[in-house]
């Protein structure tokens, strides 16, 4: 099931790391602020797939020095969130995803979040603490959330960790209400792909997805992947092929090169590709 999430949690981060530039950028040098805005806007895959590891140890670096700078510890929840989407071993996704979760933890902790220990929290308990976050909370919130899912997708085999998907969507859909527009509309994108992970009759709700992905297309059109992600899941969830191919084939016609959103446009455009090729098989 979460595996359906891989695309999804990748363009979530990548977002996230449209910030990640002017995070870093005020604790350290140009340097960190050119090398975020090289990755985002790259239209070379291949590339950042292998330099971004000699960030994160950059990344690393920087905390030797600043361990309780909240805005590194989201910029490497960030990093290492997007970079566990784009490598292929289990052990490693793993590794950076339990990486992204405790940096995102140590983030609400440092800005004396509500958040901080909110995971060991009874669920009544987190569920108070969730109700009462205002508009300051949502970076936090959304990192979080963000860090969640990814854990849980590289998690699938463990029940344990499974168990908290719904403390993870509850976040999420208290970002949602306090600020729907946040990072270009990713609450609705996130919770578009929470809603169509499984189809009517075993819970989904993939109608309720269906208006999140077409609010989040509203609010940023620019994001390719959200379409990626809109025929991925719901299309293909209740077999509209029509819809499937017709976003998709946007996704390809349209142009890549975006500020701060190339990298994210140029995987979805490969995705979309993918996806297309195998349409008449599925449907």
């Amino acid at each position: 099931m979460f595996r359906r999430l891989r695309g999804l949690v990748l363009v979530a981060f990548l977002l996230l790391c449209g910030g990640c530039a002017n995070l870093v950028s005020g604790v350290t040098s140009q340097l960190a602020d050119d090398l975020a805005g090289s990755i985002l806007n790259s239209e070379d895959i291949d590339t950042v797939r292998e330099g971004v590891p000699a960030y994160l140890l950059l990344i690393d670096s920087f905390l030797r020095s600043s361990p309780n700078s909240e805005d590194l510890l989201l910029a490497a929840s960030s990093l290492n969130g997007a970079f566990s989407a784009l490598v292929t071993d289990d052990a490693r996704i793993k590794l950076l995803s339990d990486k992204s979760m405790r940096y995102a933890e140590r983030a609400a902790c440092v800005a004396k979040s509500l958040l901080c220990d909110a995971r060991q929290q009874s669920y009544a308990d987190f569920e108070k603490i969730v109700s009462s976050l205002n508009v300051a909370d949502v970076q936090i919130a959304y990192a979080l959330g963000l860090a969640w899912v990814g854990r849980l997708q590289a998690n699938s085999d463990d029940w344990a960790v499974i168990a908290e998907l719904s403390r993870a969507k509850l976040l999420m859909e208290r970002v949602l209400e306090l600020d729907e527009n946040y990072e270009n509309g990713g609450p609705h994108l996130y919770m578009g792909g929470m809603e169509t992970l499984l189809p009517a009759s075993m819970g989904g709700k993939p109608e309720e997805g269906r208006v999140h992905f077409e609010k989040a297309i509203e609010i940023n059109e620019a994001y390719l992947m959200t379409k990626v992600i809109y025929a991925q899941q719901y299309a293909r969830l209740i077999f509209d092929q029509e819809l499937h191919d017709r976003l998709l084939n946007e996704v390809l016609s349209a142009d890549p090169v975006a500020d701060g959103m190339t990298l994210t446009n140029r995987v979805a455009q490969e995705r979309a590709k993918d996806l297309l090729a195998s349409s008449k098989d599925y449907f």
